[in-house]
């Protein structure tokens, strides 16, 4: 299955008096890398929604911390898929400093329709998590 990848700044607003990312910042890193693999494969949030009346949901995360990220570190987030089922998938979501791995987490994402019951992947969105 395809890797994607993201690239981002450790800004201030990131990180506690310390200078180091604030724990539950990690998880906003993840998101803004889910969101960014959806659209390089042509979709986003908003037209899975429209077109599809789908959400996609985080049921679980698993994250281990193993470094601190500090302030203006630059970041790279690798995104994969590692197991899908008819109405959810599970990502791998690794931080990486200078490469070298400081965050591992394991995500279970559902997709649901508007009243919040989870519902069938879209075929569109299987084929290119799958494929590409």
């Amino acid at each position: 299955m395809h890797e994607f990848n993201y690239k981002l700044k450790v800004f201030y607003e990131d990180t506690d008096a310390g200078g180091v990312v604030y724990y539950a910042n990690y998880l906003k890193f993840f998101e803004r890398a889910r969101t960014d693999a959806i659209s390089n494969i042509g979709l986003s949030n908003k037209k899975l929604l429209d077109e599809y009346g789908v959400f996609i949901i985080v049921k679980s995360c698993n994250v281990e911390y193993l470094k601190p990220a500090k302030l203006e570190d630059q970041l790279e987030i690798k995104s994969s898929i590692i197991s899908t089922s008819n109405t959810s998938f599970r990502m791998k979501q690794k931080a990486f400093r200078d490469q070298e791995l400081i965050t591992d987490c394991e995500i279970h994402l559902v997709l649901v329709d508007k009243s919040g019951r989870p519902t069938k992947i879209p075929d569109i969105l299987k084929e290119k998590i799958i494929i590409n």
